[in-house]
């Protein structure tokens, strides 16, 4: 009788409510039984430049969204909580806050993952022989990007901040960990794998918070998370804080993790890259925690059934971009859809290459001195090659990072899947296809991180039963296959690497 009921239980839940929490807005989200996306909602928050190089958020602001948007989505189409199978989160990385847990207030601003006040103790770091030491328990390269270093200067430059984290007053965390926290009325402190691993505070060989940096950053282990399985439940909403009955909290994950595990890459050799204003690029390479490649990184790709699926990862600064600065700044054309077009009304860049190094060069380079450039041309160049030359940057960068992960990381690529506004050009995907020489498979799927998530809740829920199931959910529209031959493919990326070396030779 009991079975009976609790799988009753489960048919009466018809959805996930997946929260999206980025950098620019927090969306919320319904998804069914088949993966569908059945209402969204999204909410801009303010952002905040207090100080050059400084970028920051409000933590209360971003939470009163959520909650907001979590009422409104269920009021408009009808539903009580009582519909939820689970709620998900998933989360821009790297942003971090402190706050106390007796008032549940912040001390300050959130820091988001663009903050660079950390970068002077960051440079002290690598000056002072760290990076080794840094890159061998994280998997991460000493940057201002990540969390450790923003939270030192909370720490360091809030009154009263130190006192308050020695006395235990104090708690930190990655936004997942915030909305956790306040969710749940205080009562949950915790996060997963790939948002702890992003802090560059957490061994990712251990699997533990690790006191050597904690205390390099001026932290306390009192202040830090209990970190779980993204297919655990984390803990349940409180009625005090919203609706009327408790609804499971599982699935946290980063969003570039989410996105890897909405594209179901579960075995090593799988890749994905969202193709957005930037590009993140993670491969999969198993159980086994590996050296990236130098101008990589190694991150934890999500913890799930009790074991870790680590990957390598590289992040683009421009690629869509790009195309927003034809329009926008050169007005060479008037919408991205013309770029297709465009393209194929030439043969070829006619030797033109443009490196979109605008706010510099991101993985594999790291060089924020390389300016954007273009080289190649000739009288006889025309509007049309410069946007080929614009289109095909950006494959040229996402080989850039799976050549580094194949050659160097000694992991075969099995496939590429794409996702994100820019592989809506054919042009583009195939060209990808040809320099990669392997197939990219473009994904129907929309939001496909906030889906990553909710498939990490739905397991931990019982709302889908396995991966097998998940992997029947995963919708493309098209596998792009090589059709260049290795000559010219040579020939084209050479000419590539050469205008990159052109570009990074700024006094």
């Amino acid at each position: 009788m009991e079975s009976i009921r609790i799988e009753e239980m489960k048919e009466s839940k018809k959805y996930i409510l997946a929260i999206d929490q980025s950098t620019s807005a927090t969306k919320v989200m319904l998804f069914g039984k088949q993966a569908n996306l059945i209402h969204r909602l999204s909410y801009n928050h303010q952002q905040y430049y207090p100080h050059n190089g400084f970028v920051e958020h409000d933590a209360d602001e971003i939470f009163e969204n959520v909650v907001y948007g979590m009422e409104e989505i269920l009021r408009i189409n009808g539903l009580a909580a009582s519909d939820l199978a689970a709620i998900s989160i998933t989360n821009q990385r790297e942003t971090s806050l402190i706050w106390d847990k007796t008032t549940g207030k912040p001390i300050s601003n959130a820091a988001v993952w663009q903050c660079q006040r950390g970068k002077e103790f960051c440079n002290c770091l690598k000056e002072n022989g760290y990076g080794s030491k840094i890159q061998e328990k994280t998997g991460l390269i000493i940057d201002p990007y990540f969390s450790a270093s923003k939270l030192r200067w909370i720490i360091n430059h809030v009154e009263g901040a130190k006192e308050k984290a020695q006395s235990g007053d104090l708690l930190l965390g990655t936004m997942d960990t915030w909305l956790l926290w306040k969710l749940t009325n205080g009562k949950v402190h915790a996060t997963d794998y790939s948002n702890a691993c992003r802090t560059m505070l957490f061994n990712i060989n251990s699997l533990k918070w690790d006191e050597e940096l904690i205390s390099i950053f001026d932290l306390y282990p009192s202040m830090f998370p209990e970190v779980k399985f993204s297919d655990q439940i984390f803990g349940e909403t409180d009625p005090s804080v919203v609706f009327e009955q408790s609804v499971p909290i599982a699935g946290l994950l980063g969003d570039s993790h989410a996105a890897l595990f909405g594209q179901n890459c579960f075995e090593p050799g799988m890749a994905k890259a969202t193709y957005g204003t930037g590009s993140s690029i993670m491969m999969n390479i198993g159980n086994k925690a590996s050296e990236a490649p130098k101008g990589l990184v190694t991150s934890i790709g999500y913890g799930m059934d009790g074991r870790i699926d680590y990957v390598f990862e590289g992040n683009i600064h421009c690629t869509g971009d790009t195309i927003n600065w034809l329009k926008n700044e050169l007005q060479l054309i008037n919408s991205a859809s013309e770029t297709e077009d465009l393209a194929r009304s030439v043969a070829g860049t006619n030797g033109v290459y443009l490196v979109p190094a605008f706010v510099g060069l991101g993985a594999p380079y790291w060089d924020n001195s390389a300016r954007a450039s273009i080289t190649g041309m000739g009288r006889d160049s025309s509007k049309a090659h410069v946007v080929r030359a614009a289109l095909e940057s950006i494959a040229y960068q996402v080989k850039d990072l799976i050549d580094l992960m194949v050659k160097e990381g000694g992991i075969e690529l099995k496939e590429l899947r794409a996702d994100g506004g820019p592989t809506r050009n054919n042009f583009l995907m195939q060209f990808q296809s040809d320099m990669l020489g392997r197939g990219v498979k473009r994904s129907t799927i929309e939001e496909v991180s906030a889906l990553g998530a909710a498939f990490m809740a739905g397991l931990a829920t019982g709302f889908w039963s396995d991966l097998e199931e998940i992997k029947t959910l995963y919708r493309s529209d098209r596998t792009f296959e090589a059709e260049m031959d290795s000559e010219e493919n040579e020939k084209l990326y050479k000419g590539w690497k050469l205008a990159v070396k052109r570009a990074r030779l700024v006094e």
